[in-house]
């Protein structure tokens, strides 16, 4: 079997990134990690636009709970109606965190 020389440029922050990732696998070789890296290593590309979401919801949720806790001291009672909204806001923050739980499950 001929072997092949092969040649990468690194800044010294990439170069720093790997040495913390061959000490972290207990591999004091580079070339061995970065072979073993190039042949079965994982490349993972996360879409957060879900997260981003889940942040809208969450901030949506905290404004409206803010409202309603200062109405609730203001008036000294809750409406039915301010209630259910919280309960929907929550039941869609829960399905897009659902979303993302399973997506994250599948990664293999």
């Amino acid at each position: 079997m001929q072997e092949e020389r092969f040649t990468i440029r690194l800044t010294t922050e990439e170069l720093k990134k790997i040495e913390e990732r061959m000490k972290s696998a207990g591999i004091k070789n580079m070339s061995v990690f970065l072979r073993k890296m190039a042949l079965g290593g994982y490349v993972i590309v996360l879409d957060l636009s879900e997260l981003e979401e889940v942040e809208r919801l969450m901030r949506i949720n905290a404004n409206n709970l803010n409202q309603y806790t200062k109405r609730a001291n203001e008036t000294g009672s809750i409406y039915l109606e301010d209630i259910k909204e919280i309960q929907e806001q929550q039941e869609k923050l829960w399905n897009v965190l659902r979303e993302i739980s399973r997506k994250l499950s599948n990664i293999s």
